[in-house]
């Protein structure tokens, strides 16, 4: 783990262990050992994050979140659900070496038409966007938003 890069987030302790020539980490809400990969790195820091400094229940958490784009199958990266199950917040993660720009804004937005999220976070692990969605334009918050809606910064 120590060659990838330090993240715009807290540290986290991540269960980790070899496999062949790579390095596999526990993800305690899926109950399996995943590849890690650059992108799976800002994964588990922004669910440790929201969990930890954003009061999200782990239980509300939901990784490769399915979504049916146009007849084609898509998954949202992280979708965080509320009491019924309906879509709260939407996150997409991208490796830190990959930029967060107006594609990354645009795929969040077009599995929004879907999912109808409150809240969206892209996040690259070093650059974080949060937006809320109010009235149909998505207006960009000073940080990650809690379960109040307060503002929370990494």
């Amino acid at each position: 783990m120590s060659e990838l890069p330090k993240l715009n987030f807290p540290a986290i302790r991540l269960r980790a262990r070899r496999r062949g020539d790579g390095v596999e980490v526990w993800d305690a809400l899926r109950g399996i050992y995943l590849v890690l990969t650059p992108e799976e790195w800002v994964r588990q820091h922004l669910i440790a994050y929201l969990t930890e400094h954003c009061g999200v229940q782990p239980k509300r958490v939901v990784q490769e979140y399915a979504v049916a784009l146009n007849g084609q199958p898509q998954r949202a990266d992280v979708v965080v659900v509320g009491d019924r199950a309906e879509p709260l917040l939407l996150a997409e993660c991208k490796a830190p070496g990959i930029p967060i720009d107006s594609r990354t804004f645009a795929q969040a937005v077009r599995y929004n038409s879907v999912l109808n999220a409150r809240y969206l976070i892209l996040t690259n692990g070093l650059r974080h966007y949060c937006c809320e969605c109010r009235d149909g334009e998505y207006v960009r918050l000073d940080g990650f938003p809690n379960l109040s809606g307060e503002p929370s910064r990494p």
